[in-house]
């Protein structure tokens, strides 16, 4: 897969919904349960991230659910993907990308989202082919008004912010030009899968489903 068909693809992912919820969990049973409410709710696009023993079977059974685009974030190396791909994920997105990760994901046609902070590592991307790309940290690095500067220098690329992008910022993000969607974690709070609280989940995922861009 060439970086302009893994961005192509990812545009048509980041359009379907204005969040990707960014998923970290410990125990695979309540990855379906949990997968049923968020893509119920209307966020279909899943990013399981690998940073549990968990996460691969998460990704397995949430592939199971009808409608769930599932990912694997957090991808570090070319084990990672081959380790992501097998276990059903469509798509990938990580916080940063290096030549051997983005080689991977070509070689093994896993459209990869890669992360990147500075106008630079863009550049870079962009030069390779990437126009999708994740802005992370995207509270760290300063926010909305990063992304806005960026827009008229870099009008070709698209992001998707992640990194403390709760509800109190999202619309601010989401109002920009060159932002797709973002990515967050606060639809999936750890206390309302603890407890099994999925209409909780599908509510809050609805209202995520309904912000403007």
């Amino acid at each position: 897969m060439t970086p302009q068909e893994a961005s192509r693809k990812n545009e048509d992912l980041c359009r379907r919904a204005p969040v990707i919820p960014v998923l970290v969990l410990k125990d695979a049973a309540t990855a379906r349960p949990l997968a049923e409410a968020l893509v119920k709710g209307g966020l279909p696009a899943l990013e399981v991230t690998l940073r549990t023993d968990a996460a691969l079977d998460v990704i397995r059974e949430m592939s199971q659910v009808e409608g769930g685009i599932v990912g694997a974030g957090t991808l570090l190396t070319p084990k990672d993907v081959e380790a992501a791909k097998e276990a059903g994920a469509l798509f990938g997105v990580s916080p940063g990308a290096t030549d051997r990760l983005l080689d991977a994901c070509e070689e093994m046609d896993l459209p990869l989202l890669p992360g990147t902070a500075t106008p630079s590592e863009a550049m870079r991307l962009y030069e390779r082919g990437y126009t999708v790309q994740k802005f992370f940290p995207a509270e760290s690095n300063g926010g909305a008004p990063v992304l806005k500067a960026w827009a008229a220098p870099l009008p070709q690329i698209r992001f998707c912010p992640t990194g403390g992008v709760s509800p109190a910022n999202a619309a601010d993000y989401l109002a920009l030009p060159n932002v797709l969607c973002v990515g967050g974690s606060w639809v999936a709070p750890a206390n309302a899968i603890e407890s099994g609280n999925w209409a909780h989940i599908e509510q809050l995922a609805r209202e995520a489903a309904t912000l403007a861009r």
